[in-house]
């Protein structure tokens, strides 16, 4: 995981790590995705580079992904969007009508989830919690 302003510069020792050549389009992905503020979708990104093709686009997303580069939340629909993995933990407010995506960090929660784990048998290897509602914008 890295912070946004070393994506771009660092895609080509990423791409090496994970066995995949760096090319030019996998450069410019990069570079769009390293000044992307907010969630995004791998067809608007694609929509942004028509010069790229959409295989090279998606692979490219889900590379960085699994890379933990990019952090993955779904829409009510199941539908991806992405944001940069700014390293901290965090989970994701979801708004259901406009689908923009949010982070959202509460050491209450965080607490309340390390308690719960104390009472699940087994270890616990990571959670994910997503909030879905209607942002403040829409409600107006």
């Amino acid at each position: 995981m890295m912070a946004t302003d070393s994506l771009d510069a660092r895609v080509d020792e990423i791409l090496k790590s994970l066995g995949r050549r760096t090319t030019a389009p996998r450069r410019q992905v990069a570079r769009l995705l390293a000044s992307k503020r907010g969630a995004f979708s791998a067809e608007s990104i694609n929509a942004e580079l028509p010069e790229v093709g959409r295989a090279t686009v998606y692979r490219t997303i889900r590379l960085l992904a699994e890379a933990g580069v990019l952090c993955k939340a779904l829409l009510p629909d199941g539908s991806p969007r992405y944001s940069i993995d700014h390293s901290w933990h965090h989970h994701h407010l979801i708004c259901s009508s406009c689908e923009t995506v949010e982070e959202f960090r509460s050491s209450e929660l965080e607490r309340l989830l390390g308690e719960l784990s104390d009472e699940i048998p087994g270890q616990v290897l990571g959670h994910q919690v997503d909030f879905y509602l209607t942002c403040p914008n829409c409600l107006q």
